[in-house]
C-alpha cells in the first residue's frame, strides 16, 4: 500500500520509507477492506460510511495509532476518521482496531490537504485534531508547517458550529507559532481565553512520548478553538 497525493511544491511533511513489519503488511490484507478509505471515492457520505449518523471526530497524523485507537475505544458513541501518510503507522492501527472489533473508525493514507478538499464535507466535524505535527524546526523550513492561515480557513469551513479544533505540540516555538497563526485568523474563537493555552482535555490521551518528555521536563502546549458564526 502507498500513500495517496496530488502533486504540490510545499508539503508539510516527508515520506519516510518506515520499516514495515509482516504483521503490519498482513494487516492492510485483513483489514484495509474494513476500515481504510481512498481519495477516489470523493465526498463521503458519512451515514453510509459508518452505517449510523453520528458525531464526527477527525485527526491528521495519527502517527503509530495509539492515542486514536484509545478514544476509538473510550468514545463509541463518536465516529472517528484518522489521516496518516506513513504506512507502519496505518498498518498497526488498523490491526488492532480490527483485533478490538471497532466499528467506529476509517482511515485514509494520503496527504490530509486533498483528503480535506476532496473528502469531507462542509460542516461535518464535530472534533478536528491535530497533535504533535512536524514542527519543522529549522527556520528555512517554517513553510512545510501545516499550521498556516490557509489551511486553517479549511479546518474551519469542516467544522460544525459547535466544532473544536484542538492543537497540541511538544515545540514552544511551534506552540507560539499555532498561537499567533489562530488568534489571527479571521472567524475563531479562543476557547479558554483570548491568547491563552489549555489544559489537556481528559478525552485526549497522555502518549508514551508525552510521559517520557514530562520526564525530562520537556512541555506540552495544547490550543482550543471553536468557530465563530458565519
Amino acid at each position: 500500500m502507498r500513500p495517496e497525493y496530488k502533486p504540490k511544491a510545499i508539503r508539510s511533511y516527508v515520506i519516510r520509507a518506515g520499516r514495515i513489519t509482516e504483521g503490519q503488511r498482513a494487516a492492510f490484507d485483513r483489514w484495509w477492506p474494513e476500515y481504510g478509505l481512498s481519495l477516489h471515492q470523493g465526498t463521503l457520505d458519512l451515514t453510509q460510511t459508518f452505517g449510523r449518523s453520528a458525531p464526527l471526530v477527525l485527526e491528521i497524523g495519527f502517527g503509530m495509532g495509539d492515542s486514536l485507537l484509545t478514544m476509538a475505544e473510550r468514545e463509541p458513541e463518536k465516529n472517528f476518521i484518522g489521516i496518516e501518510v506513513h504506512p507502519p503507522g496505518v498498518g498497526r492501527l488498523i490491526k488492532e482496531a480490527g483485533e478490538a472489533g471497532l466499528t467506529n473508525l476509517k482511515v485514509y493514507m494520503a496527504d490530509a490537504v486533498d483528503v480535506l478538499d476532496d473528502c469531507i464535507p462542509a460542516a461535518s466535524v464535530d472534533r478536528f485534531q491535530l497533535y504533535f505535527p512536524d514542527p519543522w524546526h529549522k527556520k528555512k523550513h517554517h513553510k512545510r508547517r501545516i499550521v498556516q492561515p490557509a489551511f486553517v480557513e479549511k479546518v474551519r469551513g469542516k467544522l460544525t458550529p459547535e466544532g473544536v479544533f484542538h492543537l497540541a505540540t511538544d515545540w514552544e516555538n511551534y506552540a507560539e507559532h499555532m498561537r499567533e497563526v489562530m488568534e489571527a485568523a479571521p472567524g475563531w474563537e479562543n476557547a479558554t481565553a483570548p491568547g491563552a493555552f489549555a489544559e489537556r482535555p481528559e478525552y485526549r490521551p497522555i502518549t508514551k512520548f508525552e510521559q517520557r518528555g514530562a520526564r525530562l521536563g520537556h512541555g506540552v502546549w495544547d490550543l482550543l478553538y471553536r468557530p465563530l458564526a458565519h
